[in-house]
């Protein structure tokens, strides 16, 4: 091993973790408190997102429509309604903690959906259209990851801070 100023022994760095995380015991309760206001605006910022896009999906119905045809959405339409019911409640499910693992599945299932419908890589010619809807693809999928993870944690009962109620499911 160097001598330099980052070289660390694996001792060393579980001693330094150790001391870290066992530094005082008088902070527990405002570790509590902190990470609560964490985990409440984490779930703020993460549904805002879906929130904001479910409004524009049903006040700008009739160009989400249109977007939904031209991409062969069966009955665009109702599914342009019905993913901005899912979007609207499923964001609003985990920011509010209203059975946020049930809004985690929603928004988990809309992400997925709308990944292979509608940024459909694999089928655009266009080099600057291609690289839009692969970044598109994977921060649905990437979006999705977190959402099944809220549903999981939740779902089993894990605390996911102050919430309005506990889970709607039981896994």
């Amino acid at each position: 091993m160097g001598h330099g100023l980052f070289d660390f022994r694996h001792a060393d760095l579980v001693e330094i973790s150790i001391k870290l995380v066992y530094s005082s015991t008088n902070s527990v309760p405002l570790r509590k408190e902190t990470m609560d206001i964490l985990l409440v605006i984490g779930r703020v910022l993460f549904a805002l997102l879906f929130i904001n896009s479910g409004i524009a999906h049903l006040t700008k119905l009739e160009a989400m429509t249109g977007y939904a045809q031209f991409k062969k959405v069966p009955a665009a339409k109702l599914s342009v309604i019905v993913t901005g019911l899912m979007l609207v409640i499923g964001g609003l499910y985990v920011a509010l903690g209203v059975y946020a693992d049930l809004g985690g599945l929603l928004l988990a299932i809309f992400l997925v959906l709308s990944a292979f419908m509608m940024h459909n890589f694999w089928t655009i010619q266009d080099p600057q259209a291609k690289q839009g809807e692969t970044i598109n693809f994977f921060k649905n999928l990437s979006l999705a990851g977190a959402a099944l993870i809220i549903f999981v944690l939740v779902g089993s009962g894990t605390d996911f801070g102050p919430s309005i109620t506990e889970g709607f499911f039981n896994l």
